[in-house]
């Protein structure tokens, strides 16, 4: 009887609770619809927010990728521009009396001239000069400091190579500066192409007796290398620098527009 009773009155705290609960269908119903629309409606907003945000920002950085490289172009057709204006001064004309043939290839910064003289062939190597150095010192007060600044500044490097028949070779490294021609260093070169690194290679050319300098330069000077040559040589580095540098600017071009 105890027992029974007990039971009753949780029966009776219990079954209220649980009416209550449900005692409206259609509120039930409407409370579990309401539930799953406002879930549909976050999850639709989570997934449009994590489709489009990558999007978004893709497309940001495409665009100011864009106006970069958009901005890169217009420098370099302006620059373009500016170096074709250089190329219309450049030298294309080679004097008569000139006694090298000049073998330039586009995209390289050297030149090579050759000559036969009697039973040598002469070859020269030519290198850029400092044209940008050359043209600030320009500006610059006159005073002997900026006098040898310039001077050598302006100048050009060449090697000269002059060979036998039996493949020895004699190798001059000059620098040409306007109307005079300085020798560096002069060494001898086997005809087997093998260096001995303990040969002896003679004392610097500065060092050597005056009359001998003297000599060497009349040598060279007879087989072409003299202040005429290496003038005009001068003006057609500089020449070949503007070409060089007009074709540098159109292929970063092509490769920007790619």
């Amino acid at each position: 009887m105890a027992l029974n009773s007990i039971f009753r009155r949780a029966s009776s705290l219990v079954l209220p609770l649980a009416v209550r609960s449900i005692a409206t269908p259609r509120s039930f119903h409407h409370a579990i619809s309401a539930a799953i629309t406002v879930g549909k409606r976050n999850l639709s907003q989570d997934l449009n927010r994590s489709f489009f945000l990558p999007s978004l920002r893709s497309y940001s950085a495409a665009s100011a990728s864009n106006k970069a490289d958009v901005s890169l172009l217009n420098v370099l057709e302006s620059e373009i521009k500016c170096a074709e204006e250089d190329d219309q001064n450049s030298v294309d004309e080679i004097p008569e009396e000139f006694p090298f043939k000049i073998q330039d290839n586009p995209g390289e910064r050297t030149i090579s001239l050759t000559r036969k003289y009697e039973d040598e062939i002469i070859k020269v190597e030519v290198d850029m000069p400092n044209v940008a150095a050359e043209d600030e010192d320009e500006d610059n007060d006159e005073g002997g400091d900026n006098d040898e600044q310039t001077r050598e500044e302006s100048s050009i490097p060449l090697v000269v190579s002059i060979s036998k028949e039996s493949g020895e070779c004699l190798e001059f490294g000059v620098t040409a500066f306007p109307d005079e021609i300085s020798i560096d260093h002069l060494s001898i070169k086997k005809a087997d192409g093998s260096e001995d690194q303990l040969a002896y290679e003679g004392p610097e050319f500065q060092d050597l007796d005056e009359n001998l300098q003297k000599a060497f330069h009349k040598y060279l000077e007879i087989r072409g290398i003299k202040p005429s040559t290496t003038n005009f040589l001068h003006e057609y580095m500089v020449s070949k620098d503007s070409r060089e540098y007009s074709m540098w600017l159109k292929n970063l071009k092509n490769f920007v527009e790619k």
